[in-house]
């Protein structure tokens, strides 16, 4: 099921030898971070110290994990034991992009919008970061979903919020 990922990333050109060694989860994270910032993120405006990343999910790598356990029912092997982290897919969006700013990957039962604010716009207002991307990748069985949000502070003015994540995690 997930072979549209690999179309995704074959067909965006996107040269990442370590997409292959990904999980699902990773490669939905990663592509959908790769597709945001593309064409609308200047990387050059920010010191690589001032971007962050935070992600939430609800079954963090538990996909994977079902997989691994499912592989070696009968014959053990550490075969499709690969990137299976939720940390490891922010790492591997971190060092494509040079980013080394503040990274969090939080588990909840579903997308929390107030949490996702009020914590990035602390974040902000603290001057831990000066951009950040965020939002909601998760996959489970046949299930794929990855709502993401390029936030940036300019002129003391945050327009990130709750009622706008809502807006369009739940279109």
């Amino acid at each position: 099921m997930s072979e549209f990922l690999v179309d995704i990333y074959k067909h965006f050109e996107l040269n990442y030898t370590r997409f292959y060694k990904m999980d699902r989860l990773s490669k939905l994270g990663w592509l959908t971070s790769e597709l945001l910032l593309k064409e609308s993120f200047d990387k050059e405006k920010y010191n690589p110290a001032e971007v962050g990343i935070v992600f939430a999910n609800a079954n963090s790598s538990l996909d994977s994990d079902v997989k691994y356990m499912s592989s070696v029912s009968d014959i053990p092997s550490p075969a499709l034991f690969v990137y299976t982290l939720p940390n490891i897919m922010i790492g591997e969006i971190s060092i494509r992009n040079h980013f080394k700013g503040e990274a969090a990957f939080f588990v909840s039962e579903s997308f929390d919008a107030t949490f996702m604010e009020q914590y990035i716009n602390n974040l902000f207002y603290n001057d831990i970061f000066k951009a950040c991307i965020c939002g909601w990748v998760d996959v489970l069985g046949n299930d794929y979903k990855a709502v993401l949000f390029l936030v940036e502070k300019g002129n003391g003015i945050i327009s990130f919020t709750t009622d706008n994540m809502n807006k369009y995690f739940n279109d």
